[in-house]
């Protein structure tokens, strides 16, 4: 038996990186999966996994999120993992960074929880994880205003959720990892002036002298997915290697 057996679960950015790995390893452990991404392309090599539905759905549009939650009948899991990184102060941050990245890692998750949420409500059980980050309201990161602040709106969302409605059977925790080493990640280090040593710079801050790998957070999503994680809620759950200390 699975740790996730019979479980419906909705996620988004599933494409690569966390939301694949996270995706594959709550399949392994027998959920039935929506995997959702704006990548059709990588979304299809999720396609050979039998409990593995893929769908192309573009969490910062109202109604393609509707459209998504009136396809399925119930949810017991909404994993939101849509995120944008913006690398800069609040000095290189124009009004479209920050509207941009607002809409993608906040206004998405609003989006995605006002859909599904009635759904959890009506059968009186249902779990949130939203991915939020240590670069949040827990650490002060340089170079990343609009992303922290983002992040750290999605804990108080998280947090707001799991008030509301914790008397009426929802859970709702966050996911607050360090440095992870995904495709995203690679692109945004290829993208610097000069790409070896922003390699070096992020190698530098990991006190554990490695990045996290994708599949170490997907670990902790199958728990919180889990009825293992049913006492928890409202929590940040940070898997950072210890850069915050």
């Amino acid at each position: 038996m699975g740790r996730l057996d019979g479980k419906v679960i909705v996620l988004s950015a599933a494409a690569q990186g966390i939301g694949r790995a996270a995706a594959i390893a709550f399949a392994k452990e027998g959920a039935h999966v929506t995997a959702t991404d704006i990548n059709s392309e990588k979304l299809k090599e999720l396609d050979s996994y039998p409990s593995i539905k893929t769908k192309v759905v573009d969490v910062t549009k109202r109604d393609q999120v509707e459209a998504l939650a009136k396809e399925l009948d119930h949810v017991d899991v909404l994993f939101n993992v849509a995120g944008f990184v913006h690398h800069g102060t609040i000095l290189d941050c124009d009004e479209k960074d920050w509207d941009f990245t607002m809409s993608v890692n906040v206004r998405s998750m609003y989006l995605m929880i006002k859909a599904f949420l009635p759904k959890m409500l009506a059968r009186k059980t249902g779990n949130i994880i939203n991915m939020a980050s240590v670069a949040s309201s827990i650490k002060g990161v340089p170079q990343r205003c609009v992303y922290s602040t983002s992040k750290a709106a999605v804990i108080g969302l998280t947090k707001s959720v799991a008030a509301d409605f914790i008397e009426q059977g929802i859970r709702c925790n966050c996911i607050c990892p360090g440095t992870v080493d995904t495709p995203s990640l690679r692109d945004r280090i290829q993208a610097r002036p000069d790409p070896e040593q922003a390699l070096k710079d992020f190698l530098a801050r990991q006190k554990t002298g490695r990045m996290c790998t994708a599949e170490e957070v997907a670990h902790l999503c199958v728990y919180l997915a889990s009825d293992e994680s049913a006492y928890v809620t409202g929590t940040e759950h940070i898997i950072d290697g210890g850069w915050r200390l």
